[in-house]
């Protein structure tokens, strides 16, 4: 006859230890935004938290390629008999109209008119010179353009310029090396444009930029179409309203940003949408960042910041540009230190995607691999689709206030915690993530991981298992729901750690956690209530809880040391199996729940070797 196991039935109805760590600061505003590149408006709504920070405001994700981009943005034709030529000649050019000025090897195009540019130019530079009404189209057929002390292209006054790309041809522009003033702007990129700024065709661009950035925009920078290549010792592409992106591929090499979009003047502006293209990234500072949001729709998405993930203990809350510099910091190598505002001012953020407002990803193809978060917002972030494989030197995905996943499938290899906001929602997707620390983290209050007390000592009472309460706990107002979807979680913390309350629903959700330290395959400080769902957990005992309230039936037994690999096997009454299970770490407390197991009913639980009967709580 089997031995029954060591340790008997739980009712674990005792409020866990508050382990959880951050803060609730909401870094930069957001209005509505009037986009004067096609002279609409919209208002982004950033998630229904009742904690959100009053600054910050509303913006409306509803928006579309329709609002975000107009026709002439992606007209690519014009009439070559009605256009004027420029031709490139080494030191000088030579033009078909008098609205081309030259001088030596500076070329100034003073009216509106589309122009086809062709040929080299060593050491000269395109300057824009135009009416503010004027719109025009510069069509480069072929362009080498090296300026050693400025701008290659440097737009100084138009409504908005048009840069085509002419089929099969390839075109460059750098910077030599260093920027000289030649006016009162400071010039610091191999394209500098202060006006509204659009690249389309399907032809290629080189941007070379040694000692700046690569484009810079004051105004809308918008690609509809066309193959970059970016090469900078500051940012790869630097706006101020917005950064614009649909039909493109960028290839970009940064010293700082890949994209950095910032506004610090106008809150409603430093935003950037993306509704398709590709975008492969390589930075020592954040991947795609902006002041405002950032909405994506659809894409590929290649980014390795910072030198990966394990460049971790590198990161920081800190950057170049000054937004976001609050809220979390990057990694906490001793215990649940919480977030933390970190003001030092030589630091770079090395984060994946990153809004100082909220982040929408709709879609898209997405591999990250960050030294700092993968995914940041210091309000909230929506996942509603899209596959991710993701390696995070700190928190793969994090929000300051809500962290939604209604759809999409999440590979994140390693993390420091895998997800953490205020709120997290968990309403569908595939998550299988491993994490060193917390799988998900409802960061709502005090961390109190390490502290002695509290959970140590539920053992040993009721029946042999886990019994006893504590007081004087803290109490913070974070939570974790999860209503739907498969989640997979291997942590080194706590599985599912809510300084607040925890929820489950819906969905399947494992948990394999260690078995040594003040960890915990559940860690909640108000309550835990399963209703729906299955849930299977195994862990540490000496800082265990089981749910606090049910309306399905749930077995939770202390097993003693188990192996990784050890298999555990539910079963009825009538020896159907229910719920079959293989932890790929050591366990000590198993934790299920399903639908399939009743309150009340007696159940056969058999680990390993062992087996014994239990009756469900």
């Amino acid at each position: 006859m089997k031995k029954c196991v060591s340790v008997v039935l739980v009712l674990l109805l005792v409020l866990g230890l508050l382990a959880g760590c951050g803060t609730n600061n909401t870094g930069g505003d957001n209005n509505k935004e009037n986009d004067s590149n096609s002279s609409n408006s919209g208002t982004v709504t950033s998630g229904d938290d009742a904690n959100s920070n009053s600054d910050t405001v509303d913006v409306d994700f509803s928006q579309t390629d329709a609002y975000m981009f107009t026709d002439r943005d992606s007209k690519t034709e014009y009439d070559a008999s009605k256009s004027v030529t420029i031709q490139l000649n080494g030191t000088t050019a030579t033009a078909s109209s008098s609205s081309v000025i030259i001088s030596g090897s500076t070329v100034t195009i003073t009216e509106e008119a589309t122009y086809v540019i062709s040929g080299t130019l060593s050491d000269g530079m395109i300057v824009v010179n135009a009416p503010e009404t004027a719109k025009l189209q510069l069509v480069f057929n072929g362009i080498n353009i090296t300026k050693s002390t400025s701008a290659a292209l440097y737009i100084i006054e138009a409504d908005k310029v048009f840069i085509t790309l002419a089929d099969g041809t390839e075109n460059t522009l750098a910077n030599g090396g260093t920027f000289t003033a030649i006016d009162e702007n400071n010039i610091d990129g191999a394209v500098y444009s202060k006006q509204d700024l659009t690249f389309n065709g399907s032809g290629s661009l080189t941007v070379t930029s040694p000692a700046g950035h690569g484009i810079v925009c004051k105004d809308d920078l918008v690609f509809t179409g066309g193959t970059y290549t970016v090469n900078s010792a500051s940012h790869g592409l630097d706006a101020n309203d917005s950064v614009r992106i649909t039909k493109a591929s960028l290839e970009i090499d940064a010293g700082k940003d890949v994209i950095h979009c910032e506004n610090t003047d106008d809150t409603s502006k430093g935003f950037i949408y993306i509704s398709s293209g590709t975008i492969n990234g390589e930075a020592e500072g954040d991947g795609i960042a902006a002041s405002a949001y950032l909405q994506i729709e659809d894409g590929n998405f290649n980014l390795l910041v910072g030198g990966g993930a394990e460049n971790g203990t590198k990161a920081s809350s800190g950057n170049y540009g000054g937004f976001m510099g609050g809220g979390h910091g990057g990694m906490r190598p001793g215990g649940n230190q919480g977030s933390t505002t970190t003001t030092t001012t030589d630091t770079v953020s090395m984060k994946g995607l990153k809004a100082a407002n909220s982040i929408l990803v709709s879609d898209g193809t997405f591999k990250i691999d960050s030294a700092d978060d993968s995914i940041h917002s210091d309000v909230s972030v929506t996942i509603n689709g899209g596959t991710f494989e993701i390696a995070s030197g700190d928190d793969a995905l994090h929000a300051e206030e809500t962290l939604t996943v209604t759809a999409g499938k999440f590979n994140i290899t390693e993390s420091y915690e895998g997800l953490e906001a205020l709120n997290i929602k968990v309403m569908g997707g595939y998550i299988k993530l491993v994490a060193s620390d917390d799988g998900l983290n409802a960061a709502g209050g005090t961390d109190s991981s390490g502290r002695t007390g509290g959970r140590d000592g539920m053992f040993g009472g009721g029946k042999g298992g886990m019994g006893g309460g504590f007081g004087g706990m803290s109490s913070g107002n974070g939570s974790i729901v999860i209503s739907g979807g498969n989640l997979y979680i291997n942590s080194s913390g706590d599985g599912l750690d809510a300084n607040g309350t925890l929820e489950i629903s819906g969905g399947y959700t494992v948990v394999v956690g260690p078995t040594q330290g003040d960890t915990a395959t559940l860690d909640y400080d108000k309550s835990g209530i399963i209703t729906g769902g299955t849930f299977i957990g195994t862990g540490a005992q000496g800082m265990a809880q089981s749910f606090s309230d049910s309306e399905q039936g749930v077995v939770a037994v202390s097993v003693g040391n188990q192996s990784a690999g050890t298999k555990i096997v539910l079963k009825d009454k009538s020896g159907k199996t229910i719920i079959e299970h293989t932890p790929e770490l050591n366990f000590a407390v198993v934790i299920l729940s399903s639908p399939d197991i009743t309150k009340g009913e007696t159940y056969s639980i058999t680990v390993g070797s062992e087996s014994g009967e239990f009756e469900a709580s």
